[in-house]
């Protein structure tokens, strides 16, 4: 058992005032991730100007992100607690969903794994989105309406919970279970060895990640080559006393950098937990890097409001309104 124990240390959990700091930070993450999606779905379904697609798209990440603050964190949070006051776990910690009747991670690993996906397929969207608008000005509001962006949303949640759930699905010999490692509900196994079927369903999500984040960042280089392009002409045509007409506009441009800075954010934060995937199929158990790569994911929940307070300044002045509405009205007798 101690043998065990050690091999399952990480370096979150090893001394009482590492435990300590990780609680913490979890209960910081929680509220960062709730406060920050909260404020993100307030301003846009509040506010006519982001009822547009890019809205829309906007408001699908805040759900997903609000959803890990809401049910994925919060568990970690009370089994973390539980260890801490206790000196001993909560049961179904240290047994999987196979052995468990309604084990908790039945339920939380499907949801983070799904809003994840959900995540990573938003991100993509944006940037076809903004792609769409920075090469064909024109033809943007013909090409992107709301009624295709609502289908693509319910499309992607969707298909991100099929993929999500698969693993249960397709294969007896996953089961979800609360790792020591992450501190968060996985899939796993219950044998020495991964059979080869459970091998390549498991192996799903960082394929999926990995190829829809690569044609998020190839996208995101045509769009900023176009902007390079059109930025040239326009100063060119400037000093010649010309003004263009042609070309994006300086708000898609700037839409369109904002989902640059989100893109390269998401990226960092997707591909440890793939890398991960791919060495535990392997056989590694890397636990240290296990917790990193899972909470830097859970981390990324929290980012869009941050990039879009900084980037977006129409965000930045309706997110400030209903916080200094809030507040007054919070004072007011």
């Amino acid at each position: 058992m101690e043998e065990a124990a050690a091999t399952n240390c990480s370096i979150c959990c090893c001394t009482t005032v590492n435990k300590i700091v990780m609680v913490v930070f979890m209960i910081f993450l929680m509220f960062a991730i709730l406060f920050g999606n909260a404020l993100t779905l307030a301003v846009v379904l509040g506010t006519k100007h982001f009822h547009t697609p890019h809205g829309y798209l906007k408001a699908s990440l805040a759900a997903a992100d609000l959803a890990v603050g809401l049910f994925v964190v919060p568990l970690s949070v009370y089994a973390e607690m539980t260890l801490m006051l206790t000196d001993a776990a909560p049961g179904w910690t240290v047994r999987n969903s196979r052995h468990t009747p309604l084990h908790p991670c039945s339920v939380i690993g499907p949801v983070f794994a799904g809003c994840t996906l959900v995540s990573i397929t938003t991100v993509f969207l944006l940037t076809i989105e903004r792609s769409v608008a920075v090469l064909k000005p024109l033809h943007k509001e013909a090409v992107i309406t709301k009624r295709r962006t609502s289908m693509l949303i319910v499309f992607s949640w969707t298909g991100s919970f099929f993929l999500a759930l698969s693993p249960l699905i397709f294969s007896r010999k996953l089961a979800l279970e609360y790792n020591a490692c992450s501190r968060m509900c996985i899939y796993a196994l219950g044998a020495t060895e991964f059979p080869r079927q459970a091998w390549h369903i498991i192996l799903l999500f960082p394929a999926f990640d990995f190829t829809l984040l690569l044609g998020t960042i190839v996208t995101n280089i045509i769009s900023f080559t176009t902007i390079r392009h059109h930025s040239k002409k326009r100063r060119r045509l400037a000093q010649a006393g010309c003004q263009s007409t042609s070309g994006p506009s300086f708000s898609d441009i700037k839409a369109a950098k904002t989902i640059g800075a989100l893109t390269l954010v998401f990226t960092a934060s997707f591909t440890p937990v793939a890398v991960f995937v791919v060495g535990n199929v392997s056989g590694n158990e890397w636990c240290n890097f296990s917790f990193l790569a899972f909470w830097l994911l859970a981390a990324s929940s929290c980012w869009n409001v941050i990039i879009y307070s900084v980037r977006d300044q129409k965000f930045r002045l309706r997110a400030r309104q209903l916080l200094l509405f809030s507040k007054t009205k919070t004072s007011s007798p």
